[in-house]
């Protein structure tokens, strides 16, 4: 129980961390039906990798959701690792399926957030531009 209160604290935590133009770039492209499929697919990768440590490894909620973000991302401090045989079959495919997912989410949130600050610039230049003929 314990665990899991402290995985909703960890994600209370990152929402209120993470900055502000990315969370606005997300809820936008949460618009596109290809990105919701994507981000959809992101957070069910990492409640697998989670669950499937918390079950075979005996970790708790905590540590499977640490260690399954720390891998997805590259990370890897090396302060966890697998120690069964069927925890390190699974994240030697967990890695090849999951980077690739990951990778794919980072690339869509990128463009997202170009994209939305290229056309707060398309908008400020309108306005700038339609202020001085006022003049």
């Amino acid at each position: 129980m314990i665990g899991v209160v402290a995985v909703l604290i960890l994600l209370v935590i990152v929402g209120v961390a993470i900055p502000v133009r990315f969370m606005r770039a997300v809820r936008r492209s949460l618009r596109d039906p290809e990105f919701r499929a994507l981000f959809v697919l992101v957070v069910l990768t990492l409640a697998t990798g989670t669950f499937f440590y918390a079950w075979i490894e005996g970790w708790s909620l905590l540590d499977a959701f640490y260690f399954s973000a720390i891998t997805l991302t590259t990370v890897g401090y090396g302060d966890l690792a697998p120690v069964t045989a069927e925890g390190k079959l699974f994240t030697v495919f967990y890695i090849f399926a999951g980077i690739g997912i990951i990778v794919s989410f980072v690339d869509a949130v990128a463009r997202a957030s170009v994209k939305q600050r290229a056309e707060a610039r398309r908008l400020r230049g309108r306005r700038e531009v339609s202020g001085s003929e006022d003049d």
